[in-house]
């Protein structure tokens, strides 16, 4: 179509052209292929890290833990810092931050200093996807939405896949720091692309901060992290699971109820009162916490139990990431036509089949079939993800959209953290229980391995539990209220950002 009329913003008169809008498309894909790319890179480097600090997997694995906090921490400002200061601004901002985080991680001379640059970079690249899908949800017209949305599906397919691979061949043949470091080119790159080719928005002005929230929210998540991290590592009576978790708690009913009270809250949580968005939600989080928890523990086992090299350890995981890239577009397919429950159901059954398949893996175990079960996984992870995210949305009332998606987004990285932390601490106590339980002289990786064999079969059990919940999956009832001014503005894109 040649006609692009735009209610807010940009030219209307002018008739669309993909060429016109490639150049900011480029500089939104490089800015969030670099910060997906960096939520994968690290899996596989982490037994080289342990190695390299001389530390211990728990104390490393919050490398992973406070980067994905403090994507959480930042993502409910997007919706803010957008309208204080405008889209290309604050894109082009964090994605100078990100670089900076990822400069800072490459010359860390301790595991501490390490997860402390982590955070930085997870402050700068929280808001880039949310920001980045919302920039593009507005330069496209209408009627081609969907198919320049599905360009930005690429970097979102390939990153995945091609960062283990492209990690392992870092941490093998160059060094662990450049798994950091590639990211200052690329950056460079796409801040250059973004101040050259990303059009202005304009600010809102005065914007209306919710300062408890934001104090609230990142004290609630790390301390409850940190909590849960503490307390399957070591016990749930130990100082640090119980000082973490009162903490945490506290902190947490506390931002519930300056959420519910405020007029314009930080994340809304009155959307909580949709039967259907509740258990859309809690079945999107019992999704993630299955898969992402248990996701990291299959480098480890490859690298420390089989002695498998970085790079081919990312070759071995590729699998995954292929049938997740082929049950993406499939899943969003069948959705228009079926809905999300038989999607779900399917997904998600084929997922915890997987899971109970890697629980019963051995110091020898054949690779076809891991990366048969891993291939399993993805193919269970791509019909079932989108579709939850998708019923989610559709299920928030029309006027929330806009503050439901950073609360979903939020979410996630909350539910990822707490997972990642909780199954650490519980592979290391269960590694721990078997070594006890073991004969004098017999074989250490044994015992290592029943550990590995406890957490997927712990993930397997949360992914049927997800399988259940999918039973009560219903078609959300379109809302009988208005939408309000501010839902025009909905993006609901940035429920993509992950």
């Amino acid at each position: 179509m040649s006609t692009t009329t735009n209610a807010k913003g940009a030219p209307a008169e002018q008739p669309f052209s993909l060429k016109a809008i490639l150049p900011p498309l480029l500089a939104i894909i490089v800015g969030m292929i670099m910060v997906i790319l960096d939520g994968t890179v690290v899996n596989v480097a982490v037994p080289k890290l342990v190695e390299y600090f001389n530390t211990d997997l728990k104390t490393v694995q919050w490398a992973i833990t406070g980067y994905t906090l403090a994507l959480a921490a930042v993502i409910p400002l997007a919706g803010y810092m957008t309208d204080r200061f405008g889209s290309k601004q604050v894109f082009v901002s964090t994605v100078a931050m990100f670089v900076l985080g990822s400069m800072l991680c490459s010359i860390a001379q301790t595991s501490s200093q390490l997860v402390l640059f982590r955070v930085i970079q997870g402050l700068g690249g929280g808001m880039v996807a949310p920001i980045g899908m919302a920039m593009v949800f507005r330069l496209a017209p209408p009627e081609r939405r969907g198919s320049i949305m599905g360009l930005l599906g690429i970097p979102m397919l390939l990153a995945p896949a091609l960062g283990p691979v492209l990690s392992g061949w870092l941490v093998e043949y160059v060094s662990w720091h450049w798994i950091f470091l590639i990211n200052v080119p690329i950056g460079i790159v796409g801040i250059t692309l973004g101040i050259k080719y990303l059009p202005k928005t304009e600010t809102k002005g005065r914007a209306h901060l919710d300062i408890l929230g934001i104090i609230l929210a990142p004290v609630a998540f790390s301390m409850l992290a940190y909590g849960v991290n503490q307390g399957g590592g070591e016990s749930w009576s130990s100082t640090g699971a119980i000082v973490g978790l009162s903490v945490g708690g506290v902190a947490l009913v506390l931002f519930i109820i300056v959420e519910l009270l405020h007029k314009h809250p930080l994340l809304e949580l009155r959307v909580f009162r949709s039967s259907d968005f509740t258990r859309g939600i809690i079945l999107s989080w019992v999704t993630q916490a299955a898969l992402f928890g248990s996701m990291l523990f299959v480098p480890l086992y490859l690298q420390q139990i089989r002695n498998y090299t970085p790079l081919e350890t990312g070759l071995i995981l590729l699998p995954q990431a292929l049938a997740s890239g082929i049950g993406m577009p499939l899943g969003g397919r069948l959705f228009d036509k079926i809905g999300a429950r038989p999607l779900v159901f399917v997904g998600l059954s084929i997922i915890s089949t997987a899971l109970f398949m890697l629980s019963g893996v051995t110091v020898d175990t054949g690779l076809p079939f891991i990366m048969s079960t891993l291939a399993m996984m993805g193919l269970g992870m791509g019909l079932s993800m989108m579709p939850v995210n998708t019923h989610v949305l559709n299920s928030a009332p029309r006027e929330w959209v806009n503050r439901v998606t950073p609360l979903t987004a939020a979410a996630q990285q909350v539910v990822v953290s707490f997972a990642v932390a909780g199954m650490t601490g519980y592979l290391t106590s269960q590694i721990a229980v078997h070594m006890g339980k073991m004969a004098a002289g017999a074989n250490p990786l044994s015992a290592m391995v029943l550990g590995f064999n406890d957490v997927f079969f712990f993930s397997a059990c949360i992914a049927v539990a997800g399988v259940v919940i999918s039973l009560i999956l219903r078609k959300p009832k379109v809302s009988a209220v208005p939408a309000s001014p501010d839902a025009q503005a909905a993006d609901p894109a940035m429920m993509m950002g992950h």
